[in-house]
This record gives C-alpha cells, structure tokens and sequence, in this order.
C-alpha cells in the first residue's frame, strides 16, 4: 500500500490526500458507464488511502456524481473521511440555477452537504454577473450546504474579482490544467496560490496519457475518443512529447516506479500546493497513481524533467 500524504485544502480546514481521484472517466466520454466498474473504482481509492474525490456536474450530464453517491453508501463509507468535490458549468450560474444545481448534486451524491462547490468555468455565453453566482455560494456555504468554495478554469483577474464579491467567505480552490508538458499554469495561478495560501487541484494531470509513451506515432490515427481532438495528440506535438516521455519511461526503470508515478510525483514535488486529481480506468490505474505518494524524485532528475519539458513548443493551431 502507498505510504499517503495528506495536505489541508488552503484554510478550507479541509484535510486531503496529495493524489485525488478525478472522475471525468465515468461518462461516455471515456467509457466507464458500468455502476460496478465504477464502484470498484472508488473502492481502490478509499482502499489506498485517497479521500479526495473530484466530479462534476457536466461529467456524463449528473452520472459521475450518481456513481459516486450510489458507492459511498453501498461501500459503507464514513463521510467525514472523504472530500467531495463538484462543479457547476458557467451556463447554471445565476442565482436561482446556482441554488437548484446544488441540489440536485446533493441527490445524485446522496449527501448532505458538498465539501468543495466550484464554479466550472466562467460564464462566457450567458453573461451572468461574477457577484450574482459568488453571492450565491456564500450564501450556501451559510446555510451548511457547501464547506468550501473553488473556481474551475478562471483567470487569475476574474479570480480575484470573484473573491472580491464575498462578504465573510473567500476562495480556496483553485483548478486548472498542470502537467509536465502543458506548464502554463506557473506563470500566474501557482504563484498566485502560493502567495494566497490557496490549493490548487492540477487537472489532466497525466496530460491524458501523452507523457507516460503509451502510444507511438502511428498509434495516434486510431484516436477515437476525447484524446482524438486534442493538441497533444497532434502530430507536430507528440512528436516532441515523446522525447519528454522516454525519459519519463527511463526514470520509471531506473527508480523501480511507472511513468504514471514519475510524472505525478514530479507536480508533488514541485510545490506543496499541488494536489494532482488523476483519473482511472481500473482499480489497477487507483492504486498506480497512489503509489506517486510516499516519496520524491531525486533533485538532479526532477531538473532534467523540467528543462526538457520547457524546450518543446506546442501548437493549439492544429488545423
């Protein structure tokens, strides 16, 4: 079993393991639509030691939080060890939808209150006001419904002007996507979590697999789920991430971990309020990700990661 960390979730007084359990995966999206596969799942998580789990509202439109509820309860699960996470799209944002939205995520995860409400991303195409849906969740967290508030996928000037919406309460979350090739998030929102004693939760934090050298290039035209539309999997760019990824695989060799748990330890390492929320397809995949707990990379080796990762250029032009 993975010797576990755990961490507090900024000053939420939530307590959580270093490695969460992101659960995207149980949507059609990435093909876990079986409740007992589903169920097994969490059990590995519960089993080593991770009590951080991540959902959404939008992952398979409710059945990720449906899944999630029916196994705390046909597990056996002590609430109180757990951390449930959740999120609210930008489009169920004005004050009546914010209200409505968590109650229904309430029901689907068969609980009384959400450890962590964030906001998915912002409002782009409804133009809800940043103070009607802040003012919303703090009015909830009085109420007992949400512990903590966190914002999903925000910039850091929209976070700061959320923040600046709430009377008594404040943000502790923060999630964006962090990985060893998509590093855009150490040019504001981890500073800016450093500086303001804020958590951040690093989605896509294997970057769908494209670092752990699964696939080789020709691998790459059978694509046909999520992965086949994304930048990373684009040939111009696996072909450099390749380069980061087999000295990912020559890591895991030489220090007898998978490149699953190089490249998660490699964002433990990297600061302290990091907590990565990989997904998994299989109990084996839970207790792979775990096992990224209990133990550092070496220095010199987390550099040659790091300086290897920051000489590729990727695209987002991919057509």
């Amino acid at each position: 079993m993975a010797s576990v960390e755990y961490t507090w979730l900024g000053r939420s007084g939530l307590k959580a393991s270093r490695i969460g359990l992101g659960t995207w995966q149980f949507s059609p999206s990435w093909g876990v639509t079986d409740y007992e596969k589903a169920r097994e799942i969490v059990k590995a998580a519960f089993e080593a030691g991770v009590n951080l789990i991540d959902t959404a509202i939008m992952y398979g439109r409710g059945l990720s939080e449906e899944f999630i509820g029916r196994a705390i309860r046909d597990l056996g699960v002590n609430r109180d060890e757990i951390v449930i996470a959740t999120k609210i799209p930008g489009e169920m944002l004005n004050y009546d939808d914010v209200f409505k939205a968590t109650r229904r995520s309430l029901e689907r995860l068969r609980t009384d209150r959400i450890d962590i409400m964030q906001v998915h991303w912002p409002p782009c195409w409804t133009n809800t006001p940043t103070c009607e849906y802040m003012r919303a969740l703090e009015r909830l967290v009085k109420m007992g419904y949400i512990e903590a508030i966190g914002l999903s996928d925000f910039p850091v000037e929209l976070i700061e002007s959320a923040r600046a919406c709430l009377a008594s309460e404040d943000v502790h979350i923060i999630q964006v996507r962090f990985n060893l090739v998509e590093l855009e998030a150490e040019k504001e929102h981890l500073p800016y979590a450093e500086a303001e004693d804020m958590s951040l939760l690093a989605w896509s934090p294997l970057a769908k697999g494209a670092v752990l050298g699964k696939y080789s290039m020709e691998d790459l035209e059978g694509m046909n789920d999520v992965r086949s539309g994304d930048p990373l999997f684009h040939p111009d760019n696996y072909r450099q991430i390749l380069r980061v990824a087999e000295v990912v695989k020559e890591l895991a060799s030489r220090l007898g971990k998978t490149p699953a748990q190089i490249v998660l330890n490699w964002l433990l390492s990297y600061s302290p309020v990091v907590v990565p929320i990989p997904g998994a397809k299989n109990p084996q995949q839970v207790m792979e990700n775990a096992g990224a707990m209990g133990w550092r990379i070496p220095e010199r080796d987390w550099w040659r990661l790091y300086e290897l990762a920051r000489s590729i250029k990727l695209t987002r032009v991919t057509f």
